[in-house]
């Protein structure tokens, strides 16, 4: 059953009258479905050589290395594009598992020059099987590749299209 006339002229009356009213009523409303909107920011790797596995980013995957905010020792940021970045921390026990579903990927337009890249610096890479210098043609058309750095952490790199900066 509808409010009469009257009511909902009370009613109002009363939202006007106590703002606190309002805001107990708005509070206790069923909430709507929260929608996130995420950015990735960073993927971070347990290194136990950290000199070693940040040149090896530097060098092979020619990322920017960038300063750490607050603690220089025992941290090597890298910028991968925009705001994203690759963060390594010293750890001086990291499990070493052979993991390959466990990795970084990073897409490139140019699959075929990164790979002479690779070749250039004698770095392996297997297709997704694990065959040495192969690549994968997933179902969807996209390329790729895998390496891994001096510590065994597995890094995908593909050609699937992405909105380049």
């Amino acid at each position: 059953m509808f409010p009469s006339l009257d009511q909902t002229t009370r009613l109002k009356k009363c939202f006007v009258r106590c703002p606190l009213l309002l805001l107990l009523f708005a509070l206790t409303a069923p909430l709507s479905a929260q929608e996130f909107s995420f950015t990735y920011d960073h993927f971070a790797l347990e290194v136990s050589d950290l000199k070693d596995v940040g040149d090896y980013y530097a060098r092979v995957l020619k990322l920017r290395e960038i300063p750490h905010p607050s603690e220089p020792e025992g941290f090597r940021w890298f910028v991968i594009q925009g705001n994203t970045q690759l963060h390594l921390i010293r750890k001086d026990t990291v499990p070493e598992e052979n993991r390959k579903s466990e990795h970084l990927c990073l897409s490139t337009s140019d699959l075929k020059t990164f790979i002479s890249h690779l070749e250039k610096l004698e770095i392996p890479y297997w297709d997704w099987p694990g065959t040495p210098g192969e690549i994968t043609l997933r179902a969807d058309g996209v390329q790729q590749i895998y390496l891994k750095d001096p510590e065994s952490n597995w890094i995908e790199i593909n050609d699937a299209p992405h909105h380049r900066e």
